[in-house]
């Protein structure tokens, strides 16, 4: 049956109980909620101990060639909707695999792992990297266009594709990569999550290892909109979340980017940001958290929402809690505790 939908077209918030699925270092949970979002319950842990990736396999080198292995899969989305069916999955070292039978079996995209250019816009090879290994992740398919795809990679970048994998171009005028000794260069960069909005697809936003962007197509170059943020806090994190139904509000979950990177809350004073305009203006959201001593930050992948109105925002932290607020971010509950560090964060459903 279709989801209903509002008399603007979007679809009509739901209203039944959520579901979590929380990805952790040494398992996976599922916290379910009343039809109120007020009571929670933790059931778990599955897979107690073991880390699940699913089989993608980059093709086996010929004789005397060294060849590349699947470390780890990254990230998982879906395909086009005209697509049932199809997955795109994001791994490290950094590839690009699809699956048309809903992950029973995974072929490479060859056009981005063969690609003689793989090698130099990742860096090379190599032997340090982000904390993990160097990952390909952040797959967006354009709702309009099943062929058109945007990825990103730490390191590497951001890059678009127009025929469904076979060619890609560097996408990251205007981003900073203050780690490189070339300024703004075509590629090398280090994209932290970057997500297109399905409603206005169009507008991408992105954060960076150094800072937080936007940029409307057809446009080329991203605007540092984490100049609007409070000095004294910056605009370094990993997770972005999107409102499902307004593509001007967004959420952040700023860390401490010092010299020495502690990858913790500024000052040990977590607090989530929000935009209501497309991340001109930012405003703290902080109550129910931590006052000070909250010493966690949060992942690229251990922050989303629900569809409900009003939005439920939730995230998981580094120290192994989950926090969830029913009202936008205004207010912060803690509805799991002492999990192993969280890796992800998603809504079943939605």
């Amino acid at each position: 049956m279709p989801k209903a939908k509002t008399a603007n077209g979007t679809p009509r918030p739901a209203s039944g109980p959520v579901t979590l699925l929380v990805g952790t270092r040494k398992g996976a949970f599922f916290i379910r909620s009343d039809r109120a979002r007020r009571s929670w319950t933790l059931a778990g842990p599955h897979f107690l101990g073991n880390i699940v990736n699913h089989p993608p396999a980059f093709p086996k080198a010929a004789p005397g060639e060294k060849g590349l292995s699947v470390e780890h899969v990254f990230w998982l989305t879906p395909g086009h909707s005209s697509e049932p069916g199809a997955w795109y999955a994001g791994v490290s070292p950094p590839g690009l695999f699809r699956s048309d039978d809903g992950g029973v079996t995974w072929e490479g995209v060859s056009g981005f792992n063969a690609n003689p250019m793989r090698i130099v816009w990742i860096g090379g090879e190599q032997e340090q990297g982000p904390p993990g290994g160097a990952t390909l992740h952040s797959i967006n398919v354009d709702p309009r266009d099943p062929r058109h795809l945007y990825i990103g990679i730490s390191v590497g970048g951001a890059f678009e594709s127009s025929d469904r994998g076979e060619t890609w171009r560097p996408l990251n005028q205007g981003v900073a990569a203050d780690f490189l000794p070339v300024k703004d260069p075509e590629y090398g960069h280090d994209v932290h999550c970057m997500r297109l909005h399905p409603l206005a697809p169009d507008r991408l936003y992105q954060q960076n290892h150094c800072g937080m962007y936007r940029l409307d197509r057809p446009g080329e170059r991203w605007e540092r909109m984490g100049n609007a943020m409070p000095k004294a806090i910056g605009d370094i994190g990993f997770p972005l979340v999107l409102h499902p139904r307004d593509p001007d509000t967004l959420w952040v979950f700023p860390m401490d980017g010092g010299t020495v990177w502690p990858r913790v809350s500024p000052d040990g004073k977590p607090a989530a940001y929000v935009s209501r305009d497309g991340g001109r203006n930012w405003r703290r959201q902080d109550k129910g958290l931590p006052a000070k001593q909250g010493w966690f930050t949060v992942k690229r992948q251990a922050m989303c929402a629900d569809a409900r109105d009003p939005v439920g925002v939730y995230f998981g932290t580094t120290s192994g809690e989950v926090w969830m607020s029913a009202s936008e971010g205004e207010r912060w509950t803690s509805i799991a505790r002492h999990l192993p560090e969280i890796y992800s964060v998603e809504v079943a459903g939605r």
